[in-house]
Formats: structure tokens, sequence, C-alpha cells
């Protein structure tokens, strides 16, 4: 009787094996298939970005760094490089320039000095590095890859992530004086925000508070950031962001873009994410680890992930602003809720997109 037992037994397991290894060869649905071998995107920060208010001259310039910026990324994955090496380079070329508030051209603290955070992530190891409200570093990006390379730490703040850079005396990380960041265009947005507060503390509050919205030097004061995803040929991905933050901002104050899972997110076994917006709504939502935890957990596709985090939790919450991200299907994403998201993407196909604008 046992023997048939056994018997019995031994058939059904066998069954239930071969059911098992048949459910594994169901097809994969056609979104959840590899697109592209390798990815990359970027964005130079979202806000109040309409033609209407752009020179074709200004559009001009956009297009050039935002296409040399991702073409740059995109030359080093085609060429097999790694993901992380195309991150710091597309980023780089960006904090180089004026026309992003980053590097260059970071926005002004209320006490006229330039303060930049900027964030680094390893999709493979989970590993990542920042700086916040550091002064003297020319490419706050290379700095917090490495904090996470070359430290035993995550984030590095003020004085001393300065004082890191110093040490590391790498010719990669160079140190220059804050009147470097300065630009005039930067400088005189300061000023007409610290004129706004002048005359909310003289006149009506109400009034002051309408200029404040129909400014948009003013009313996005809160926003641009550069930022970088990518995905290279090994299945590697790599996510970068890095800001001048606030304009006018005070007491120290960080954003989202040097805070793991908020600014910045990495991991293969999802996506990569990189933000940029009203950064205490991103930090409150942690919405570069939202996007990645619904993937992982739910089942979500990125474009569903997205969309369910920007359009959706994030507007609920009252936050603002817009992320570009890369999943390990090689499926691209630039999902933003504001007027405008200056973006660009390239592919193993070398279709190169770039975007300003709503529609």
């Amino acid at each position: 009787m046992k023997k048939i037992f056994f018997l019995i037994a031994a058939i059904v397991l066998i069954a239930c094996q071969e059911t098992a290894t048949k459910s594994k060869e169901v097809a994969i649905p056609e979104t959840q298939k590899q697109t592209s071998e390798f990815a990359i995107v970027i964005h130079g920060g979202a806000g109040t970005i309409k033609k209407e208010n752009m020179t074709p001259e200004l559009e001009r310039q956009y297009n050039d760094k935002l296409t040399e910026a991702v073409k740059a990324g995109h030359d080093i994955l085609k060429n097999g490089g790694d993901a992380m090496d195309a991150v710091e380079t597309s980023i780089r070329i960006m904090e180089d320039s004026p026309l992003f508030n980053s590097g260059k051209g970071a926005v002004f603290t209320h006490d006229g000095i330039n303060s930049l955070d900027a964030s680094f992530m390893d999709g493979i190891t989970l590993n990542a590095g920042a700086v916040a409200g550091i002064t003297t570093v020319k490419n706050p990006i290379s700095l917090a890859r490495k904090v996470m390379t070359d430290s035993e730490h995550v984030l590095l703040s003020g004085s001393g992530g300065d004082a890191f850079a110093k040490a590391l005396q790498d010719p990669n990380i160079e140190i220059v004086p804050n009147s470097y960041f300065y630009t005039e265009n930067r400088y005189q947005s300061l000023q007409r925000v610290l004129k706004r507060e002048a005359e909310k503390d003289a006149q009506n509050d109400k009034k002051v508070a309408q200029l404040e919205l129909e400014d948009p030097f003013i009313k996005d004061s809160k926003y641009g950031t550069v930022g970088c995803v990518a995905l290279d040929k090994n299945g590697n991905i790599a996510a970068g962001t890095s800001t001048g933050g606030m304009t006018n901002k005070k007491y120290g104050r960080i954003g989202d873009s040097p805070i793991i899972g908020s600014g910045t997110y990495a991991n293969n076994a999802t996506c990569g994410v990189s933000s940029t917006g009203h950064g205490e709504y991103f930090i409150r939502a942690q919405v570069a680890y939202d996007i990645s935890a619904m993937m992982e957990y739910k089942g979500m596709t990125l474009k569903e992930a997205t969309d369910a985090v920007i359009q959706k939790k994030l507007v609920d919450l009252g936050g603002t602003g817009g992320i570009v991200a890369l999943d390990h299907l090689g499926n691209i994403s630039m999902e933003f809720n504001t007027a405008g998201m200056y973006r660009a993407t390239m592919n193993d196909k070398d279709e190169l997109i770039v975007g300003m604008y709503k529609e």
C-alpha cells in the first residue's frame, strides 16, 4: 500500500514539474521583450518651457547642447563602454554649459553664492554616491561618483564635500573658485526674487503672490536640473543627477537631486531614474525609487510606473516636475507634468530624439 502511495505521489510531483516547466516557456508579452541592446536618455530640467517664450537662437542652443550631450554618452555605449562612464560624460557636458542649472549655469542662493548638489548610482551593485552644498568643484557629478567608489559613505555635504574633493588630488575633479559659476542671467534671476521678497514685506501680499505665478523666472526658481540614465551592452544601468538647486534657497536647503531614491535611482533588475522638479515633493514621494518599486512589486512596465508616479501620485501630492527613465530591457520614458522638459534620447539603432515642449 505504501509503495502505491509513493508511486502516486511521484507521478503527481513529476506532473507538477512539467506544468511549471511549460509555464516558464510561455511567451513573454511584447512589452516585456528586449527593445534595445543599449540606450541613453538625458534631461536638462523641467518647468515653464513654452515655444512662445523661446527665441529661435535659444532653441537652437538647447537643441545643440542636448544633442552633443546625448551623443557623447551614446558613443561610449555603442563602442562597448560602461553605463557609468556614459552617464558621467553626458552630465559633465551639461554641467559645463551655462544653459542649465548645474555646474557653470547654477542658480544663486539667498547669500549670493552657487551651491551644488549631485548624485550617482550603479545599478549592478546598488552602490551610490552624492554631494550636497559643495561650492568649489567644477563637475559635481564626477565628485558624486568618487564618493561612491572612493569612500565608505553615500552622501557628503558642504565644506566636507569640498575637502574630500581636494584630498582626492584627482585631475578629473577640478577645483575652481566659486566665482567660476557666475552667470549674469542667473544673478539677475536672484535679484528679481529678492525684489519680490522686499515687495512682499512692504506691500500687498496677494499682489506679489500673483506676480510670482506670472513671472517664469520666479515660478521656475525651484526647477532646473540635469540628469542621465544609461543601459550598456552588458545589461548594466547607471543614473546620475546634478543641480544648482533653487534660486534664493536659504538655510542650507537641499532638494531631491542628491537624495538617492528621490533624485536618482538605478537597479539592473528594474530601471534607472533621474528626476527634475520641485525637490521637496520628490523627496516626500521618493519618486525615483517608487517607480522602480512599482515595477518590482506590482509587475508594472516602465511606462505604467512612470505615468502612475508622475501624473497621478506626484500630482495628488501637489508636486510638479518630471523624470527620465530607462529599464533593463531598453525601454525609455520621459514623463513630466509641467509645460516642458529639456530632454533627449538615443538607442542602439542610432535613433535620436530631442524635445523641449509638452507636444
